[in-house]
């Protein structure tokens, strides 16, 4: 699939190599994730960098890594992730908070300072449900027996 706009994610990371940031992915999401050719760009104002295409999910994006934060990454920008049940939902989450951080009602930030949302792809019925806003409000990682 070709993206009219692609999205691209300025990272971070040790030397501005994009290497660790595509093995932690990869580890992650398989064969769900595909990366391309990574372009060195060589020395720019905030150090060596690169760039690389990936897939994921059969969407594409631009990942450039440069080795001085130039733009920190923030909750302005955050990626839903509708999971089947709590596995999946445990799966991510676990994931994702082992190097970086939790916050709540099923967001958080993995190890490179990307934003996810972990969420039941049920959510607008658990929502519903009565006390469905206060059960999430009080909640890091969704639990789906708690509504």
């Amino acid at each position: 699939m070709t993206n009219k706009i692609t999205p691209c994610i300025w990272y971070s990371a040790d030397g501005g190599t994009l290497a660790g940031i595509l093995s932690y992915y990869g580890d992650l999401f398989g064969g769900d994730f595909q990366p391309g050719a990574v372009i060195p760009l060589g020395e720019t104002p905030s150090g060596h960098s690169e760039m690389c295409d990936v897939t994921l999910f059969g969407r594409r994006y631009t990942l450039l890594c440069s080795a001085e934060p130039h733009h920190p990454l923030n909750d302005a920008v955050s990626f839903v992730i509708e999971c089947a049940g709590q596995d999946e939902i445990d799966r991510y989450w676990n994931y994702f908070t082992a190097g970086g951080e939790e916050s709540q009602c099923g967001w958080c930030q993995d190890l490179y300072g990307l934003r996810w949302q972990i969420i039941p792809d049920n959510l607008e019925e658990l929502m519903s449900r009565p006390g469905g806003w206060d059960v999430m409000m009080g909640q890091r990682k969704i639990i789906i027996d708690e509504y």
